[in-house]
């Protein structure tokens, strides 16, 4: 429609009308060129008005969806005139003649002569003749408020019909034509979809049943996939979304908006418009934080979650905003000073993610405040030093002393290790006063071999508790690509939900700053996220934003209460990013230079929090910069002050020093304490139906070690019952270690018509200590690193960690380097842990042979284990009881026997046990010392073939001597015990692995200090590439032809 306010040229002056345009362009080039009739002819505007009434459904809708969303935000609200203008700037875009000049009018723009149009707009209001009907009525009838737009012009400058073109792009804009809406969206930083007219025909318009069904599907969309669509990027890039997150996908059109429906109890009201629980369910699944959590099995964990995103408050009390601002602050400002001082040096920083240090300042808070005596926590190198200082508490003075080279003193033995993998000890003070000890655990450099080790430090300290509420609490830091490719990670997290493993819930933070070392996402998972692992375990994942500090804040609290009310495991994905290389002194943008070029353009999350609580009105910018500069200035006061260098003084080589010897343990027992476990294993429980097969066992080792005689599993059970006896908890966990790989335990009895289970240690008496024996899932590597980090922690108790087949402990290679052999010299963590190996080539085939004994002896060097190869059930008896009583214990590896079990000459007497110790060689009783000739050395169960062989031929020219423990080399007790044989008596190593495996290359190197004089040479079999054959034929041929070669 166009009203006029003046004829046009044309109708004034017809024929002349061309005349009249020519000096109307006279007179826009120079007024004072035409006559002054025309002047006043031309300066009296020829105004014009087009009108339109424009659907306003949409732009009412999305006003809705973007000033909700800032909420809290301190910008202002968005008006129906600021869309309209949006639109208008789309429109002239493409018809750059209507952008012509405007003049103002008391303060506002007003057309007039020469200028062009205006457009004015009216309220968004129902139209005149609907607007007596009630609410209802109008949504039913889908009748949607309108908006009048209108267009003043000078006809002289604007065509009537440019105008009215002009508000008709104005008005497909407004409905949302050429993503327009899409445009404002993203140009307001708002995360959401914009509301959509469906297509044609695409959804037909329901009520009643048919809605409260599409509502009700839309609500589960939300509930499963709206973590696909959340705010959860800093970086802002394009999220997945997931079509069933849109009401037209289940028949739910624009029109339905206003719609009163059933609600499920979201947003806290039963029913409300469906705008107003789309808004809800936005806030709640589509925000700064995503949960996906609908694959929990226990619906009541799921309605928890449900319930704590419902209660969620829209912003912590100033107290925590103020602590939240804090903590960022201490964290730029150290990685700002640590990159300018020290440049170039490797620290890792955790610049991106510096919301990390909110997150676990609230976790350890909350555990203070409830009262947790213990938090022990693992994490790898991306941060650490920074949460080190920031929540940890260590000192600026002795960070900088790190970054200036200058350590603690520490013992000579301890090599050390690089400042970002030191562990710590240290006392965490809540906001309120709430107290808990922190166990910040070593890492080791090998991403997520720390992570079993936590939990198993952390069950330790549990298991010293008995009936406490799971403390200490795990907490456990991820890198993203680690995570998910690390294949620990799954293991370990199969061991939170078994009985001898579970922590009572661990919270992992996965430092999520999506990449690699230079690896992208696309290349390092396969799925959307890097925790996809945690759905196996049964665990939410809770994903949010760092770059929204108090999400992050709020996530921590909900992770914490999660894991409080269940004792299962929840995950953080803490989505930030890593604003500078790998390390400090790599350049990232030569294989990401999009993904730079985005954080390069990025405030810190400190500056945009900062702005934040300033608009909010928290506090000033001056205010916030003085707690930068009070952190800056203390930073400044703890550089260490420069010490002179001293001049380097030649150090002649010295040879390594010996092991000193061990400390004296009493490791005998009493006769009476033999009978008290004897008696466990023939008196069974009453009523208890055993496998006649296993009773029968039973109480023939148990009548045999009262008559004077015990084998190989008896001695273990009275090595394992006496400790316990004695006060000294055994905790013992293998695949198979409850009946034993070979069937030779059975510490667990099953009752054979109930299925129930009876532990036959534990019931010798009533203050006995625990016995803890579990079968393991079929894993090493999480297992070992388990049993490592318990034995950390409890070193009164005997840990003990049996490998189904010794071949299988390379599964947890990284565990025995890292940790087993290397733990206490890096850092300094004594481990008792005792590692049970069987080991014996049998013919059984390559995987079914060999512990590796000459992988364990290369690892040995300052005292770090004791390696020992026992033949004797009274040598590992008291090897055992030694470990567990000894002072300073150090690793212990044992290569236990396999087809030795059942050999009925493997036998100790009882006396062995009451009145022996354990012996690192064992003389030969048998040999004519005056006549030898020749004296084979060897270990394990060899030493029975070498003495079987000796006994058929009759020989005395033959000594056979064993060697029972192989680390720290018995070179003393050896020396000892040749002195009695002739000078001239040839020594012979004989072992049954190949020449290039079993101890022979280690020991060759440490026997002669022994042998005084003696020649030395080495009974094996031919190096090999594999550690035996297959065929028992073939094994028992070549085993007999080294058996002759000995004597030979």
């Amino acid at each position: 429609m166009v009203s006029s306010s003046a004829p046009s040229p044309a109708e004034d002056f017809g024929v002349n009308a061309w005349l009249v345009e020519e000096i109307y362009r006279n007179y826009l080039a120079d007024p004072a060129s035409v006559d002054e009739t025309w002047r006043g002819f031309f300066d009296t505007p020829c105004l014009a008005t087009v009108v339109r009434e424009v659907p306003a459904t949409l732009l009412a809708e999305n006003r809705f969806v973007i000033n909700r969303d800032r909420r809290g935000t301190g910008r202002g609200r968005v008006s129906v005139v600021d869309l309209v203008g949006h639109a208008l700037v789309h429109a002239v875009r493409s018809r750059p003649g209507g952008n012509a000049s405007f003049r103002v009018v008391d303060g506002r723009p007003a057309a007039g002569a020469g200028t062009g149009p205006t457009i004015a707009v009216g309220p968004v209001e129902v139209p005149a003749r609907y607007r007596g009907l009630p609410r209802r009525t109008l949504a039913a009838s889908a009748i949607g408020p309108v908006l009048t737009v209108t267009a003043t012009f000078d006809r002289r400058v604007v065509e009537a019909s440019a105008a009215a073109e002009l508000l008709r792009a104005i008005e497909a804009s407004l409905l949302g034509e050429g993503g327009f809406y899409g445009d404002v969206f993203a140009s307001l930083g708002v995360a959401h979809q914009p509301v959509r007219w469906p297509p044609p025909g695409s959804a037909r318009r329901v009520t009643g049943s048919g809605r409260a069904v599409r509502v009700a599907r839309l609500i589960e969309a939300y509930r499963a996939h709206g973590h696909l669509a959340a705010d959860l990027d800093p970086l802002r890039r394009p999220r997945p979304g997931h079509a069933d997150l849109d009401p037209a996908a289940h028949g739910l059109a624009v029109w339905d908006l206003r719609s009163t429906v059933d609600t499920e109890g979201v947003g806290g009201r039963p029913r409300a418009r469906l705008r107003d629980l789309l808004a809800a369910l936005r806030d709640r699944y589509c925000g700064t934080v995503g949960v996906e959590y609908t694959h929990l099995a226990d619906p009541e964990r799921r309605r928890w979650i449900e319930t704590a995103l419902d209660r969620r408050p829209r912003r912590p009390d100033r107290g925590r905003r103020l602590r939240i601002l804090d903590r960022l602050t201490a964290a730029e400002s150290l990685e700002l000073f640590l990159h300018t001082r020290y440049p170039g040096q490797r620290r890792f920083s955790l610049e991106g993610g510096e919301s990390a240090v909110v997150l676990l300042d609230e976790v350890l808070g909350a555990a203070a405040d409830a009262g947790l005596a213990e938090v022990a926590v693992g994490m790898s190198h991306r941060g650490r030093l920074t949460l080190m200082a920031t929540v940890l508490g260590l000192p600026y003075q002795e960070l900088l002393r790190r970054f200036e080279g200058r350590h603690e003193s520490a013992p000579a033995a301890i090599a050390g290790d690089v400042k970002y993998n030191l562990g710590a000890r240290t006392t965490f003070v809540s906001p309120s006063g709430g107290r808990t000890e922190l166990s910040l655990l070593p890492n080791a450099s090998h991403l997520e071999a720390v992570y079993p080790v936590v939990e198993g430090f952390a069950r330790g300290r549990q298991d010293a508790r008995p009936g406490g509420p799971f403390d200490p609490l795990p907490v456990v830091l991820h890198g993203d690509a680690a995570f998910a490719g690390q294949g620990v990670v799954a293991e370990t997290l199969n061991l939170s939900g078994l009985r001898g493993f579970r922590t009572g819930g661990t919270i992992h933070v996965v430092l999520n700053n999506q990449i690699g070392f230079t690896t992208a996402p696309a290349d390092a998972r396969g799925g959307t996220y890097p925790t996809a692992a945690a759905r196996t375990a049964d665990a939410p994942v809770l994903h949010v934003n760092a770059d929204d500090p108090e999400a992050c804040a709020w996530v921590a609290r909900l992770a914490f209460a999660y894991r409080q009310a269940f004792h299962r495991d929840v995950v953080i994905d803490l989505v930030c990013y890593r604003r500078r290389g790998h390390n400090e002194s790599d350049d990232p943008t030569m294989t990401q230079p999009d993904l730079y070029r985005l954080i390069e353009a990025r405030p810190p999350v400190r500056a945009l929090y900062t702005d934040l609580l300033v608009r909010r009105g928290d506090l000033t910018t001056a205010e916030a910069e003085a707690l930068r500069t009070r952190y800056r200035q203390r930073l400044e006061r703890a550089v260490p002050a420069p010490v002179p260098t001293p001049i380097p003084t030649p150090v002649p080589d010295a040879a390594p020093a010996e092991p000193a010897p061990a400390a004296p343990v009493v490791t005998a027992i009493d006769d009476q304490t033999i009978k008290l476990v004897a008696q466990a294993l023939a008196e069974l429980p009453a009523g208890v139906e055993p496998h006649p097969r296993v009773a029968a066992q039973l109480q023939r080792r148990a009548a045999t070690a009262v008559d004077g005689v015990v084998d190989w599993p008896m001695a273990e059970t009275l090595a394992f019952g006496s400790l316990l006896l004695d006060g000294r908890p055994v905790r013992l966990t293998g695949e198979d270690s409850r009946r034993g790989t070979f069937a030779q335990r059975h510490h667990v009895l099953v009752d054979r018509s109930t299925g129930a289970e009876h532990p036959l240690l534990s019931r010798l008496s009533p203050d006995q200590a625990r016995y803890a024996v579990y079968d393991s899932p079929l894993s090493e590597f999480a297992v070992l690193g388990f049993e490592y980090g318990y034995s950390v922690a409890r070193p009164d108790s005997l840990v003990i960690w049996e490998a189904q087949f010794g071949d299988f402990a390379n599964g947890a290679q990284t565990v025995i380097d890292e940790y087993v052999a290397a733990g206490e010299q890096r850092w300094g963590q004594r481990s008792g842990l005792c590692l049970l190996l069987p080991h014996g080539l049998e013919g059984q085939g390559p995987n079914h042979s060999s512990a590796r004994v000459e992988r364990f002896l290369q690892l040995c060097a300052q005292d770090n284990l004791t390696v020992a190869m026992p033949s004797l059930p009274s040598s590992y008896f008291h090897l055992l009881r030694r470990q567990a009583l000894a002072p300073e214990p150090r690793p212990l590896v044992v290569f236990t026997p396999k087809s030795m079990l059942r050999l009925r000459d493997a036998t100790s007497s009882v006396r062995e046990l009451t009145d022996g110790h354990f012996r690192a060689v064992v003389g030969d009783p048998a040999a004519h010392r005056a006549t030898t000739r020749r004296i084979l050395l060897c270990s394990g169960k060899l030493a029975w073939d070498l003495e079987a062989r000796r006994a058929r031929t009759g020989g005395t020219d033959t000594a056979v001597v064993r060697i029972e423990r192989l680390y720290p080399v018995p070179l003393p007790e050896l020396a000892a015990e040749l002195s009695g044989y002739p000078a001239g008596a040839e020594v012979r190593w004989v072992q049954e692995e190949p020449e290039n495996q079993g101890a022979w290359r280690f020991l060759r190197g440490h026997l002669p200090a022994a042998l005084g004089g003696r020649p030395l040479r080495a009974v094996t079999p031919p190096a090999a590439a594999t550690t035996g054959t297959a065929s028992p034929e073939r094994h028992a041929t070549a085993h007999r032809h080294l058996v002759e070669r000995a004597f030979r």
